[in-house]
């Protein structure tokens, strides 16, 4: 029997807007869901946001309070994809009224923020669903089964990168992504917490990082209206950038395996490059967002001079079945969150975690903390 839940949507820029597609989408790709999302609710401090919203997807109400959704009775799930120094404030609002929530990482500023969130989740009984989106690529799903099945050894390093060039120009708005007090950590909290989450999902716990990181441009004009993305600025006052332009941290895991983790959020040039290379003591396996259904694979007995093939996902990885019919069929990133939002909706029909949760954003966000002290005193740091 299918059963309606009333969603709500706090935060209406593009993430907002890529969540409610999500809700929408859903029963399209997962028709067996026992539950189907129904538009409750929209908010957004930005004056006409939410109602352009509810006039363009069909929200019964339009607020510019988050606490008008919390007090909401016909909420009962809620996606949370605010800034990030309003996440902690939301997320333990949501949960104690007694709603479920989807919500963008890193979970506000600091490792304290995501776990005060979670202990407000698992208090209220409710399930938390974290927008790590990349590892649910059926390559990444892929990936990880061959890792596990020990078909290129033992991991030996890993080398994850996501560059970037979306805060390259310098005429870009010092917003709030860019003050500690608003913004947290940069790039850290932007890009490395997705590096962190894959490093975990494909070869296990962290066991201690050291790290670097860097401003590279120390200045940006501050804008003189409401923002939305990342708008530029000309004119305006000029303000210090607080937090991280660049991170580069060595890993070592629990396995013994080594890592470098690279992010940057200036590389010109560079678009969403994101992915991964896992080498093992028999072969190796690279990804690369870009090209999202493919995989480089090397794998045999050769080891020197072993070729790298390219191989198609197909309907036997993740959920690749749910959208494609068959192998080398292009998906998308929006597609990502479709995934993300059925793990939500199954999370909750089934009262079973799926997915990444609140404790893989307490694990990233330890992590991303233990990189700023490291960078601060130039020394490796354990994680616990």
């Amino acid at each position: 029997m299918v059963r309606t839940l009333g969603v709500a949507v706090v935060g209406f820029g593009w993430m907002g807007r890529v969540h409610t597609q999500a809700y929408a989408r859903v029963p399209h790709h997962f028709p067996g869901l026992s539950l189907r999302p129904e538009l409750v609710a929209v908010a957004d401090e930005v004056p006409g946001r939410a109602e352009e919203a509810a006039a363009q997807y069909g929200f019964a109400a339009a607020h510019r309070d988050w606490r008008e959704v919390a007090a909401d009775p016909r909420v009962q799930a809620v996606s949370i994809a605010a800034p990030n120094f309003l996440h902690r404030e939301i997320g333990l609002a949501m949960a104690e009224a007694g709603k479920h929530i989807w919500i963008e990482k890193p979970v506000g500023l600091t490792a304290e923020d995501a776990r005060a969130v979670s202990d407000a989740v698992t208090k209220a009984g409710v399930q938390g669903t974290v927008g790590f989106n990349y590892r649910g690529a059926p390559a990444v799903a892929a990936a990880r089964e061959l890792i596990a099945s020990g078909e290129i050894g033992t991991v030996t390093h890993v080398r994850i990168r996501l560059f970037s060039d979306y805060a390259a120009h310098p005429e870009g708005a010092l917003t709030w992504r860019y003050e500690r007090e608003r913004g947290g950590s940069g790039v850290l909290g932007d890009l490395a917490s997705h590096g962190v989450d894959l490093a975990r999902f494909l070869l296990g716990e962290i066991e201690a990082l050291t790290a670097d990181t860097a401003i590279f441009l120390p200045r940006r004009a501050r804008p003189t209206g409401a923002t939305a993305g990342h708008t530029r600025a000309t004119g305006g006052e000029l303000g210090p950038v607080e937090n991280e332009d660049y991170v580069n941290c060595l890993l070592r895991f629990a396995s013994g395996a080594r890592g470098v983790l690279e992010a940057c959020r200036v590389s010109v040039g560079e678009q969403n490059n994101y992915g991964f290379e896992v080498h093992g003591t028999k072969g190796a396996v690279f990804w690369d967002f870009r090209r999202m259904g493919e995989l480089g694979v090397s794998r045999g007995t050769s080891y020197q001079d072993q070729p790298v093939s390219t191989v198609y996902v197909g309907p036997g990885d993740g959920e690749y079945a749910a959208f494609q019919p068959g192998s080398a069929n292009s998906m998308s990133y929006d597609d990502l969150k479709v995934i993300e939002a059925h793990h939500f909706l199954r999370s909750i029909a089934e009262n079973t975690p799926y997915g990444a949760t609140l404790a893989d954003a307490v694990h990233s966000a330890a992590a991303l903390d233990a990189m700023a002290r490291s960078a601060e005193r130039g020394a490796w740091v354990p994680l616990a």
